[in-house]
């Protein structure tokens, strides 16, 4: 609307000005109008690309997982962070490590898959059964500018937050 009612007609009045009275005043104004406006459109497209939460593709989720301690800290994600940790392979397998009391891993495997019911991906687990209990439901994605993290809702420990290595 301001281009129609406003930008178009005031360019219109300056150049019929300009042809009359053929004074560089008018042209001036108006190269002060349009490096502004098109200034403005150049930094509110930066503003809004680096404010902009990232969006997931599939292959944003292989890698390595390990607990977020930012989210909470102290002995409980001390503990699963030295317990917990999990990897989404190219091949779409989903390998869970947990530790055992024998300073062991146990590996529960499963395979991903990503739905796109938004402009995002979501990540989608099918584990082998019998599972972790962390790993009961798909995880909720929250996304930031240019990172994003996984929680799971554990029926054991509430959620439990992971972030990519």
């Amino acid at each position: 609307m301001f281009f129609i009612l406003i930008l178009v007609p005031l360019t219109g009045l300056l150049l019929l000005s300009w042809l009359i009275w053929k004074k560089k005043f008018y042209v001036k104004i108006l190269l002060f109008i349009w490096v502004g406006v098109i200034g403005l459109g150049i930094i509110v497209g930066i503003v809004i690309k680096f404010s902009s939460k990232i969006l997931l593709e599939k292959k944003d989720f292989y890698g390595q997982y390990v607990i977020d301690k930012t989210k909470f800290s102290g002995k409980q994600s001390d503990w699963q962070s030295d317990n917990f940790h999990f990897e989404i392979k190219e091949n779409d397998s989903i390998l869970f490590y947990v530790k055992t009391k024998e300073n062991l891993f146990k590996i529960f495997k499963g395979t991903i898959t990503t739905t796109k019911p938004y402009k995002s991906h979501r990540l989608v687990i099918n584990m082998v059964q019998p599972t972790h209990h962390i790993l009961t439901s798909n995880p909720t994605i929250y996304r930031l500018n240019r990172s994003f993290y996984i929680v799971f809702n554990s029926p054991k420990f509430g959620n439990v937050f992971f972030t990519k290595r």
